[in-house]
Formats: C-alpha cells, sequence, structure tokens
C-alpha cells in the first residue's frame, strides 16, 4: 500500500513548512537562543501546519546537534526516531478522544517521571478545545508549572473554546490560511516529483478548494492522481463536484436581468451535470465576493484570467456594493444550511429567489418620527384608511368607526412611543450591526424593510414583497430578530410584519411634513379624509 502524499511530503525542515513564516522564524530564534517556553498554544485553521510545526519543534528541543540555529539537523539519532515515529519522548494526545477529567489526571501523574531518550518530554495535544471543563482545570497547575523536563504545545481550530486561564499560561501563535499562489507553487513541485501531469488550471481550482489548507491541497492531488494520464481543468471539475464557470455566470447573468426561471434552469443544468450544490454555492459565492473587491476598487485582490476580470467588470457596473452587500449573505448561508437540508437543491433556490426580491426591493431609507406640533384645538387623528367602495354608503349611515391599526398608531402617537421609535432609529445600526454576526440571512431580509414602527412594544415592519415577509416570519428567524431588537432597546419587544401595497400619498401643504399624519401617509399608504 503506497502511503498518502501528505504524509509522504510532511515537512522535516522548518524551510518546508508552507505559508507560516512568522511562526517558523519566532520559533527558531527561540530555539537559537534556547530560550523555548514551558507551554504553547497553535491555534488556526485545519490543514495549515499547526501539528507538523509542533513535531518539527519537538524533534528541534531534543536535537542532539552541537549548533543550536541548525536544529533540527535530521542526522542525529533522536531526529531520526521522531521522523519514524518511535521516539519515546514526543507523547501526541488526541483531545476529542480523551476528554475526560481521568485522562488529564493521568497525564499529570506520568508526566514527573524523566525523559527516556531526550532532553525534553513534549506534549503535543491535538484539538485541545475538545477537552472538558474539569479536564482543564486539572490540567491548570501542571501547566502553568510543569516539570522542567517536559514541554506542552496545544492546538486547536477554535481558540474561542479555550478558557482564559489557559490562555494565559501559554505563548500563543496564529496560523493563517495559506495564499493560492504559495498553494500552487507547491503543489507544482509535488506533482513534478510524483510524476502527476496535470494542467496548471485544474491546480488552481484545487487550491481554491483547499481554501487556504495545504494538506487538503495535498489530499485533493492525490485524488486527481488516480483520475487519468493527464488531470484537465474538466476532468479535475467532474472529479470535485464544482460546476464550470460557465453555470456561474448564468446564474448571475439571470441574478442581473431579474430573470428567476432563467436562474433556476442555471442551477438545475449544474446539479444535474454532477456539481455539488453546496460547493455550488461556494462559487457563487466566491463569484459575489470577487465583483464586491472589484466594485470597491480592490480588483488587484482578484485571482482571475484577463477575460473573466472583463466579465467582472461588466457585472461590477450593474451591481453596486450596497447591493452585493445584500446579495452575498442570501448564497453564503445556503451553503451553510445545506448539509441539514433534505432537499439539497432547496436552500440554494430559495437563496436565489430571495436575492431576486432583495434586488427588487429598494433600498431601505428612514426618517425619524417627530411628534405632532399641530394646534391643541385640532383632532389629533386626522388620517383614516379608505374603506371599500362597496361599503361606503353603509359607512356613511353608521356611527364612525376605529381607524385602521396601523394609521391608529401612527396618528395618536403618544409622548413616551414617540421617544422609543426615536430611540429605535438612533440605534438601528446596532440592530443590524448584530443580525450580521448572528446570521446573515436575517440580517439581509431586515436590512431590506421599508418602514418600522415601535409602539406598546410592538415592532411594525413594512416589506416589499409576500416573499421577504414569508422568510422573516419563519419562527427561527422570527424569534432571532425578536431577541436582538429587545436586547438593543433593552425591553421586550413583538415584531410584526406587513406588506408594503398601499399607494403613497403627499401630504397636503397645511400638514407638517415631519407630523404622524405625513408619516401615515408616506409609510403605511393612508388617504386625508377629512380635515375638519
Amino acid at each position: 500500500m503506497s502511503q498518502a502524499l501528505y504524509r509522504k511530503w510532511r515537512p522535516l525542515h522548518w524551510e518546508q513548512v508552507i505559508g507560516q513564516p512568522h511562526v517558523v522564524q519566532t520559533l527558531r530564534n527561540a530555539i537559537a537562543a534556547d530560550r523555548v517556553a514551558h507551554a504553547y498554544l497553535f491555534a488556526g485553521p485545519r490543514g495549515t501546519g499547526k501539528t507538523t510545526t509542533a513535531r518539527l519543534l519537538a524533534k528541534a528541543v531534543n536535537c542532539l546537534s552541537p549548533e543550536l540555529a541548525g536544529r533540527p539537523c535530521n542526522e542525529c539519532a533522536h531526529c531520526k526516531a521522531v521522523n519514524q515515529g518511535r521516539f519515546l519522548d514526543l507523547i501526541e494526545i488526541d483531545a476529542a478522544s480523551n476528554t475526560s477529567v481521568d485522562d488529564v489526571r493521568d497525564l499529570r501523574d506520568k508526566i514527573n517521571f524523566s525523559p527516556n531518550q531526550g532532553h525534553y518530554k513534549v506534549y503535543i495535544i491535538d484539538e485541545v478545545h475538545m477537552l472538558s471543563t474539569a479536564a482543564f482545570n486539572a490540567l491548570l497547575k501542571t501547566l502553568e508549572e510543569p516539570p522542567p523536563h517536559a514541554i506542552f504545545i496545544l492546538a486547536t481550530t477554535e481558540v474561542h473554546k479555550i478558557p482564559a486561564t489557559v490562555l494565559s499560561r501559554c505563548q500563543r501563535h496564529e496560523f493563517r490560511r495559506i495564499p493560492v499562489n504559495e498553494i500552487v507553487a507547491n503543489l507544482k513541485v509535488m506533482a513534478g516529483d510524483e510524476k502527476i501531469q496535470i494542467d496548471e488550471d485544474a491546480l488552481v481550482l484545487v487550491a481554491r478548494q483547499a481554501t487556504g489548507a495545504m494538506r487538503d491541497a495535498i489530499s485533493l492531488l492525490d485524488q486527481l492522481a488516480s483520475a487519468g494520464q493527464r488531470v484537465t481543468l474538466a476532468m479535475a471539475q467532474d472529479v470535485l463536484g464544482t460546476a464550470t464557470s460557465a453555470s456561474v455566470l448564468a446564474v448571475v447573468e439571470a441574478l442581473l436581468n431579474r430573470q428567476p426561471g432563467a436562474g433556476l434552469d442555471a442551477i438545475h443544468a449544474a446539479l444535474d451535470a454532477g456539481s455539488d450544490p453546496r460547493q455550488f454555492a461556494r462559487q457563487v459565492v466566491d463569484y459575489l465576493r470577487s465583483l464586491l473587491l472589484v466594485a470597491a476598487g480592490n480588483a488587484e485582490q482578484v485571482e482571475a484570467t484577463p477575460e473573466v476580470r472583463a466579465q467582472l467588470a461588466r457585472h461590477a457596473q450593474a451591481l453596486p456594493v450596497p447591493e452585493l452587500l445584500r446579495l452575498i449573505p442570501a448564497f453564503n448561508q445556503a451553503a451553510v444550511e445545506m448539509r441539514a437540508n433534505w432537499q439539497p437543491a432547496l436552500a440554494l433556490e430559495l437563496a436565489f429567489l430571495q436575492a431576486v426580491a432583495l434586488l427588487d426591493a429598494p433600498a431601505p431609507t428612514f426618517a425619524p418620527p417627530s411628534l405632532p406640533d399641530t394646534p391643541a384645538g385640532r383632532p389629533a387623528a386626522a388620517t383614516a384608511a379608505r374603506p371599500p367602495k362597496s361599503a361606503a354608503a353603509a359607512q356613511s349611515a353608521m356611527p364612525p368607526q376605529p381607524a385602521a391599526p396601523e394609521l391608529e398608531q401612527a396618528a395618536a402617537l403618544s409622548a413616551e412611543d414617540a421617544s422609543l421609535n426615536q430611540r429605535l432609529n438612533e440605534n438601528w445600526s446596532k440592530v443590524i450591526s448584530l443580525l450580521r454576526e448572528r446570521n446573515a440571512t436575517v440580517y439581509a431580509l431586515i436590512n431590506s424593510i421599508r418602514s418600522r414602527h415601535l409602539q406598546n412594544g410592538v415592532l411594525t415592519l413594512g416589506f416589499a414583497s409576500d416573499v421577504l415577509q414569508s422568510q422573516v416570519e419563519r419562527p427561527a428567524n422570527l424569534e432571532l430578530a425578536q431577541a436582538v431588537v429587545s436586547q438593543v432597546m433593552g425591553m421586550s419587544v413583538i415584531i410584526r410584519c406587513r406588506v408594503m401595497t398601499g399607494k403613497h400619498s403627499a401630504p397636503p401643504p397645511d400638514v407638517d411634513s415631519d407630523g404622524m399624519v405625513a408619516a401615515a401617509l408616506r409609510d403605511l399608504g393612508g388617504e386625508i379624509v377629512d380635515m375638519q
């Protein structure tokens, strides 16, 4: 059985570590100055070299070479033992499988024993964030004051789950995603040595699919090596389940032209051809991100061919930055939700239709409500919704009926509610910011509203279409929006959704343009029926 490429090409020297020069240089300087710390924390995305660097550090501190700057030498007995996986003083622990406090206590009892072969006993604890709270607490004292012969190296992909007490006891090093060009250059060397014939376009696709993880890129190259005599871009797309750039462009063109049918046809054609729905959603997000960079004047950050750059420039003119900020979260959320969806294409279809609806909806503009400054003798409620024509005669013979709820709220706004609305407008940016952090889809939906009005703890939101209204009224989305608004306002708030379908009348000259009557005309589609 042949060895996997990512294991065969695991770096044995510091110079072979790709994309982490800041970490490598710091550790090499520490070794050369004989100032190695007792505890390290390596944090960063998967496949960026955390465990590999930890092994290099363990090999360097136990190297027998008299020249500190040249460690590890890979020539001495200790270096060879580490490379062959038989060095007794290098202990690797998978925290995902050893999460309990008993496992940590067992480690703590054994750590006091002297090293068997080398100068130091090095403990590499991978996925350390998986340890339980009790296990972390049991590790604290040992981590703070280990024996002189012990070094801890903790590795994690989710540093936010590490207790602050642990973080404060470690030297922290952040591993970054590796740039596409560095991954491609390394893959070229690897493919040449392994006699793998692969086009450069296919290597770029592999590098992009790896999303900054060198290990993932090598695994994909290993997979493609068995696909044929020569790996082309089309072959790589078939094997990796990615769609062609033409399919992505077809979806974007349908989006620009407001053609839901054509867009859904392009999506279904790509999926029927074998493209993975999640991957297709990611490709659309990647293209829209490139559009965003071009529209924002940062085109040099986009890696694309001249033909694609010309296409991006044309699309960027049709989609300004505010529109892209509303579209990207919809497709990004689709890629996240697709895993738990029983119908794989549904999330992508909803994202596309939602994006079309967002483009059709006007950008939200708000004017802070103000108190009416009408004379005291003027009735407060001066507006009402016009009744249906069929009931006009009966309405004239009956006693006056209460105004419609929306108009009654606007006309009879109390000073307290007016103050709440003013405070809501002042803090609306906080609401939008929190929603953006917690859920991109809910953020995009709430950011598309045409009106908002708060009274008696009920926040009424006006939308341009029933599609947007139905999306917001999904239990999970509505619950999140209510929680965020309540948090910002410091009070319990219930959200009601309305579709803004009424005609917007201009206020008469004798009606204050900034008052509640004008607000009802503008935002709620009311009409003035009596000005006595």
